[in-house]
């Protein structure tokens, strides 16, 4: 569902890079794969230099009107593609970079990454030892870098996600993209509760709408009155071990960086829109 809505926000002057990762299952073995546009399959690691290299090919062939997309899991972003990702976003690279993060290594039998959130069950962090470690902040990782743009989006605010991907096409250099993904059998949830649990990550603020421009410009792009973040937790099975205690201690965290969220959109934006106020005091 996410490509479907990138490839509407991209059109089809679109090529994209796809290193290791659940995609690489979905899309096809060769010499077939299931996109309608051009596909390089790519080591774990390299999403964003082949991504570059092919950027590269098209501007000695004068074929600037291609956009060139990398696609890759929170596995080959957060982690083993994390040093080619930083290299691309320092040099300013003309592409679009999209890490779908599913919040662990999916595809090889749903290991920890360093993009999964605390208190979350995985294989390689079991009930009695579940992950203890708070979630890699990777947006603030890639505006540290003043790349032109960087956004959130989910598809369960499809009109935000193919906005922002319209909007990123217009942009000339680097450009990220994180995309919260749920993975059924990963998150222990039904397939058909994909889209429900994307939109309670967000309406609980676990998982936060907005753009970041040049590194520092913050924008809100959806304001949640606030669910409790019990809510979000407990429709998934990886949570279900949580004590009342540890919920607490995730409620606190998701309040802390709402507030400085907000706090960033008013330096940007010099005041807060009215639905602002009962985001920071709902529960």
């Amino acid at each position: 569902m996410a490509m479907r809505l990138a490839l509407k926000g991209l059109g089809n002057r679109v090529m994209a890079t796809i290193p290791a990762c659940c995609w690489t299952i979905i899309d096809g073995a060769w010499p077939n794969h299931a996109l309608k546009i051009p596909l390089m399959h790519t080591a774990f690691e390299t999403a964003a230099i082949a991504a570059s290299g092919i950027r590269a090919a098209l501007d000695v062939k004068g074929e600037e009107d291609v956009t060139v997309m990398a696609w890759a899991g929170d596995g080959g972003t957060f982690d083993i593609g994390l040093q080619a990702l930083s290299g691309a976003a320092e040099r300013n690279e003309n592409i679009i970079y999209v890490t779908y993060d599913n919040e662990a290594y999916m595809n090889t039998g749903i290991q920890r990454s360093s993009a999964t959130p605390y208190g979350a069950w995985t294989t390689t962090t079991p009930v009695k030892h579940p992950e203890s470690r708070p979630k890699k902040n990777i947006m603030e990782i890639m505006a540290a870098h003043r790349i032109p743009y960087a956004a959130t989006a989910t598809i369960a605010f499809p009109d935000d996600f193919v906005r922002k991907f319209r909007k990123a096409k217009d942009i000339v250099g680097m450009r990220f993209f994180h995309i919260l993904s749920p993975c059924p059998p990963g998150w222990k949830i039904p397939s058909d509760m994909s889209v429900k649990v994307a939109r309670m990550a967000v309406e609980t603020k676990v998982f936060p709408l907005y753009e970041i421009e040049d590194g520092e410009r913050v924008t809100i792009n959806y304001w949640p009155e606030g669910r409790p973040v019990r809510d979000y937790l407990m429709m998934q099975g990886r949570f279900k071990h949580l004590t009342d205690e540890q919920i607490e201690h995730i409620q606190q965290f998701v309040d802390h960086q709402w507030k400085r969220l907000v706090h960033l959109h008013e330096l940007t934006h010099g005041s807060l829109p009215e639905e602002a106020q009962a985001t920071l005091t709902s529960r």
